[in-house]
């Protein structure tokens, strides 16, 4: 197969005089081993009168060696297809390392006496747990030195990580699988022993009772992994006690701790639902009390401040509000508003300090910090971009007028500031170092709206090299999430400064389903709305095109998970030209057969995002735009779809069993491409050099692909 760059395009990186021509377009198949064929093997499905026949369904086994030979062989291809860009993903691999600062550090935040940060040396994959007592001049303590510790695994994450109120013991998480399965170990930070006890087989999610030997954590069932129990482990003692089980399959519990560290607090939650009890952690033998029982259509959580718990709840509130309650009357009547319900601006959270009440607010599809002191003028902080993400940061001390907040853009490198809330002084705390030429003012952001069929106009983030947009559009990525009220915030990216050097147009599309406009913005993208979620994407990619933003013959899609569901319905639904190419990683394509099967992980949990599919009326509208069942014959453009054989959010077959019906059915010969990590889970590889060999590949098959 002819190689798509020139040796001089390569050196250059640019994409001036480096377009491929049509001839090479049409042929990327030539010189290439026929793809893998997946056995057809029928298997009848049946819901509602409704017969559907799955030729795939015996993917769904991932120690069957026919399966496994099946994902290998889709390896091979997809190795063979992209052979012409090895060169291209290393150049793009040692681009994006070349700017990375290997020997870079956390910045530190203190608590209980000692200043706590991760640090990663040159050359490693993964980070050393740090800290030191009293100063930063002070001797460094090792935690846990996870280079060390992940040696000869092919997977190794510390999860979460949890230090004792007296800083004497740690317990931490990790997960050698990728699965989302951990154990729970325990090192004596005096003597730096780590204890043979250990806790397997659950979520990592943990929090230390003040007695600095009772920690409660939860566990997960194994099948379906849904956190489901919390136990309670004195340490030195191997009979853990069981205080709480979650019953209702469609919630999910965790335990952690009030800011104020008074309060231990075990929640149970589902998409429409909470429920909150909370125990004294001076006292972790003692019972824990109801604050306010699991009602439908009534989200809430607490914190712990003075005398009062403050109540985030969107009770009567689409878009939430706070109030408070005494801590000794925690009823509904005792609630008085802190911060009421505002239709234009959706309460995203708050921080309590001892002078000050900070919210993290949404409005017009930007984050705004709010800065609220008990007595006094209130402020907003001013970030001076269109379009940009902050965050209200680690704030462990009440006792002070500091707030760290974090704050980055599509053209910003991931910073964090030290407000002072009093003076409003602030302080450039840490931003992320990017090594090179890098200058953000090289780089434009832009904020757009694209209407949608309805009318409705969505926001749309750009970013782009200044001097770069052409009159007839750049090549272009659109990229959107779409689900589970999650905001898509334009933030910084080393590794795509890549694309954007080689005159990429990169655009975030803030579609419905995603909560960047507010709480209405989720539900007009879900259950029986789901299809407002496809549409805005298709209507964002034809408004960049009739912008000339992207190039029409450029215009390229990307999506994982819930929004690798997203690229599974816009290619059926979309015009066929609209992309050339198509990046759809951990994708949930196959969402009838899944949210039928109560067994797979999660899926019980789901059912008021995309509905109940044991009821007609949701059946019939998932099958409507489920990608699997809705493969037909047309063209479809070139399509990379990634996963990981241990992914314990989208199990691996969906995506493989996607791919099989789409080479069946496409009637076009552009590229399909299935890549599995054998190795990994839903986040890809768990060390940092590995994630961008992923992005690299990913880069070159969009790259390969540019007319």
């Amino acid at each position: 197969m002819q190689n798509f760059f020139t040796p001089l395009c390569l050196g250059i990186i640019l994409f001036s005089g480096c377009k491929s021509s049509q001839s090479t377009q049409s042929n990327f198949m030539q010189n290439l081993p026929n793809p893998p064929v997946a056995a057809i093997k029928p298997h009848t499905l049946e819901k509602h009168g409704d017969v559907r026949t799955d030729n795939y369904y015996w993917l769904n086994d991932r120690e069957n060696q026919e399966v496994l030979s099946y994902l290998n062989a889709e390896n091979d291809y997809t190795a063979a297809a992209l052979k012409d860009t090895e060169q291209l993903q290393e150049t793009l691999f040692n681009e994006i390392k070349a700017r990375i600062k290997q020997d870079d550090a956390s910045l530190p935040y203190k608590e209980n006496g000692y200043w706590y940060y991760t640090r990663f040396e040159t050359g490693a994959e993964y980070p050393i747990v740090a800290r030191k007592k009293g100063t930063m001049e002070a001797t460094e303590e090792i935690l846990l030195n996870v280079p060390e510790m992940a040696k000869g695994s092919s997977y190794y994450q510390v999860g979460r990580t949890a230090v004792s109120p007296d800083t004497k013991m740690l317990a931490f998480a990790v997960d050698k699988v990728g699965r989302r399965i951990n154990t729970i170990y325990f090192k004596n930070l005096e003597t730096g022993e780590i204890l043979s006890e250990n806790i397997p087989n659950v979520t990592g999610n943990m929090a230390w009772a003040n007695d600095n030997k009772t920690l409660f954590y939860a566990k997960q069932d194994l099948e379906t992994l849904r956190s489901h129990q919390i136990y309670k482990k004195q340490l030195g003692s191997t009979n853990d006690e069981l205080v709480f089980e979650e019953k209702d399959d469609t919630f999910s519990c965790y335990v952690t701790k009030t800011k104020s560290k008074k309060f231990l607090i075990i929640g149970s939650n589902q998409t429409l639902a909470s429920e909150v009890r909370y125990l004294d952690a001076d006292n972790p033998d003692g019972e824990w009390t109801m604050f306010l029982g699991r009602e439908r259509n009534h989200e809430y959580s607490i914190d712990h401040f003075g005398n009062d718990f403050y109540v985030y709840t969107n009770r009567n509130a689409q878009n939430f509000k706070l109030m408070k309650t005494p801590i000794n009357a925690t009823q509904e009547s005792n609630w008085t508003t802190v911060i009421p319900h505002r239709t234009d601006v959706y309460l995203d959270g708050f921080d309590l300090f001892k002078d000050y009440l900070v919210l993290q607010e949404r409005k017009a599809a930007n984050l705004h910090i709010r800065i609220m002191p008990w007595g006094g003028q209130e402020h907003y902080l001013n970030f001076g971009e269109p379009a940009y993400t902050a965050s209200i940061g680690n704030n462990p001390d009440f006792e002070t007028d500091i707030l760290r907040y974090n704050y980055g853009s599509l053209t910003t490198p991931g910073s964090v500031f030290d407000y002072n809330m009093k003076s409003k002084d602030k302080t450039l705390m840490k931003q992320q170092p990017v090594l090179g030429t890098f200058k953000s003012e090289d780089y434009i952001t832009e904020r757009l709206f694209a209407p949608a069929k309805d009318g409705t106009m969505v926001p749309i983030s750009l970013v782009y090299k200044k001097g770069m947009k052409k009159a007839e559009g750049n090549p272009t990525l659109q990229y959107a999430y779409g689900s589970y009220g999650a905001s898509m915030d334009p933030s910084f990216s080393i590794s795509r400064l890549s694309l954007l050097d080689r005159g990429f147009v990169y655009a975030i599309a803030h579609i419905r389903g995603g909560q960047e406009m507010g709480r209405a913005w989720y539900e007009d993208g879900k259950l029986l709305k789901k299809i407002n979620t496809f549409t805005d994407f298709i209507d964002v990619g034809k408004f960049l095109v009739q912008q000339k933003i992207a190039d029409k013959n450029n215009l390229f899609a990307q999506g994982g998970s819930a929004g690798g569901l997203l690229m599974g319905a816009v290619i059926n639904l979309a015009p066929d030209g609209l992309y050339n190419g198509v990046v759809s990683n951990v994708p949930f394509v196959d969402v009838v057969t899944t949210m039928l099967d109560d067994t797979i992980p999660l899926t019980t949990g789901e059912y008021d995002e995309w509905g109940n599919p044991n009821e007609k009326v949701y059946y019939d509208y998932m099958k409507s735009y489920s990608p699997y069942d809705q493969v037909s014959r047309r063209n479809y453009p070139h399509t990379l779809v990634t996963t990981g054989l241990h992914d314990s959010q989208v199990q691996y077959f969906e995506p493989a069993k996607w791919v099989a019906k789409l080479r069946t059915h496409k009637t076009d010969k552009n590229l399909l491409l299935l890549k599995t990590d054998m190795t990994s889970g839903h986040g890809g590889s768990s060390g940092r050099f590995a994630r961008f060999k992923e992005i690299a590949f990913e880069y070159a098959f969009m790259l390969k692909l540019v007319k």
